[in-house]
């Protein structure tokens, strides 16, 4: 590693990645095209459904819970893919004997991955704007709060769910459960209003429902500061785990 402080090292450490990852057309066809697919069935499927009461148009619903998937599919699913392949290949091995901290070897590889879902982001927002007519975010540093937490979240989840998959194969099968509970029980497409009191109660303490509480907010409004901070406390705590779980478990080298 040739760069000689940590924003060297880190850019380095990111062109390497970017480069791995467009190599990949299988990683960045599902990181490009998958979230937006979804959005646009999930768009039909809840044409049907009753959101009244919920303060949330279909569209709203659809775009902002596209926001929750690109960084499901983009940062977590992707990353624990690309933390196993570098495992299993002793690259972090051998970054490990030089300067680079661990912590910079773990944000390195993420950079590419947090980018191109900030990008995808973007492009969801100004397409919800200009094509959906749901305007531009009500509060964005709300929606950049959320983004932010969701991000390091996920990218903390990513390295611990690594240390349980042996093979990049069986990445999809060790992200599936996130992936799946995420999609059905935080609020991605379907608000949490028109779940029972009771299942909505407990949904409120999967990892994804207070970063979409927060992008929701952020974007299309509604939520009392009671509320909000709750959420923000819950991904907090989320993350705080994630990050003790990477420090606890995470593996640098092969597993045998």
């Amino acid at each position: 590693m040739t760069g000689t402080t940590v924003q060297g090292r880190l850019s380095a450490l990111g062109r390497a990645e970017l480069t791995l990852l467009l190599r990949n057309r299988t990683a960045v066809f599902v990181a490009l095209l998958v979230p937006m697919v979804m959005v646009m069935t999930m768009k039909s499927s809840l044409d049907s459904a009753d959101l009244a009461g919920t303060g949330v148009t279909v569209a709203g619903a659809s775009l902002s819970g596209g926001v929750g998937m690109v960084l499901i599919q983009v940062v977590y699913m992707n990353l624990v893919a690309a933390y196993v392949a570098r495992r299993e290949d002793l690259v972090l091995k051998r970054l490990r004997t030089g300067e680079v901290a661990d912590r910079e070897i773990l944000v390195g590889t993420a950079m590419p991955s947090l980018a191109l879902a900030l990008a995808q982001t973007a492009l969801m927002i100004s397409a919800g704007a200009s094509v959906f007519g749901l305007g531009v975010p009500r509060r964005p540093a709300l929606l950049a709060a959320g983004l932010l937490l969701g991000a390091v979240m996920l990218t903390a989840l990513a390295a611990a769910t690594s240390a349980m998959t042996r093979t990049v194969q069986t990445a999809q099968l060790t992200t599936l459960p996130l992936f799946l509970v995420s999609m059905v029980g935080s609020g991605l497409f379907v608000p949490l209003g028109v779940l029972p009191d009771r299942l909505a109660s407990v949904c409120e303490l999967l990892p994804m429902t207070g970063v979409m509480t927060l992008v929701r907010s952020g974007w299309l409004g509604g939520g009392d500061g009671a509320g909000l901070s709750g959420a923000g406390l819950e991904a907090l705590v989320w993350t705080g785990f994630a990050v003790f779980a990477v420090q606890r478990w995470f593996r640098w080298e092969p597993r045998r």
